[in-house]
């Protein structure tokens, strides 16, 4: 599936933080692109901008295409809870953000490479399916003749991050996708509530 591989630093400029990331271009530049990104804007945006605007944000963040978001969208919408949480609960499970969160790529970009190219197994196979949903209590781990590899041991040794939702096993380069997360444990700066709305319309 296509997936947009433009320059992220401009995206994250039209959003107004760093999305995808610590990014050092963004911090220098944290104002919109273009000629008049510096000037300041009139006109306040109407209320279909902004939820188009959180929606994009989403999308971008988590690296999903419109029909694949919109078929999360549907899929959140039929199950029982917060509409909102549960979207962004679905994106948290992907595979691919699972890689991402676990430290094994320093990006999702990065984990979606990681797992196309067949170095990720889940519950001791091979998954090459970034979209992958994964459930609680699932392995997650790097594959025997891929835990040399420097892309996945430099970004191991930099990752800082834990989450109570995830466990990983450093030695054993493995880890646990423990339980889905609650929102208030998902760091993503996203209005869901705004995606909903625009959905409803």
């Amino acid at each position: 599936m296509a997936r947009y591989t433009g320059p992220q630093t401009r995206i994250a400029r039209k959003f107004g933080e760093a999305i995808f990331g610590e990014d050092k271009s963004f911090e220098k530049r944290n104002y919109p692109p273009g000629q008049h990104g510096q000037a300041k804007r009139r006109g306040k945006k109407s209320e279909y901008a902004v939820q188009l605007m959180e929606k994009q944000k989403a999308k971008y963040s988590y690296g999903i295409l419109e029909k694949q978001f919109r078929n999360m969208y549907e899929k959140a919408a039929a199950t029982k809870g917060v509409t909102g949480e549960v979207l962004l609960q679905l994106c948290e499970a992907r595979l691919d953000n699972v890689v991402y969160r676990m430290g094994i790529a320093p990006s999702r970009r990065a984990a979606r490479q990681i797992v196309g190219h067949r170095h990720i197994t889940v519950n001791g196979e091979v998954v090459n399916i970034a979209s992958y949903h994964l459930k609680p209590g699932d392995k997650v781990a790097v594959r025997e003749k891929s835990k040399s590899l420097d892309a996945i041991t430099n970004s191991l040794s930099n990752s800082s991050h834990t989450y109570e939702w995830i466990t990983w096993n450093n030695e054993l380069k493995e880890g646990t996708f423990v339980s889905v997360p609650a929102r208030i444990q998902i760091p993503e700066n996203i209005k869901e509530q705004l995606i909903v709305e625009l959905y409803n319309k």
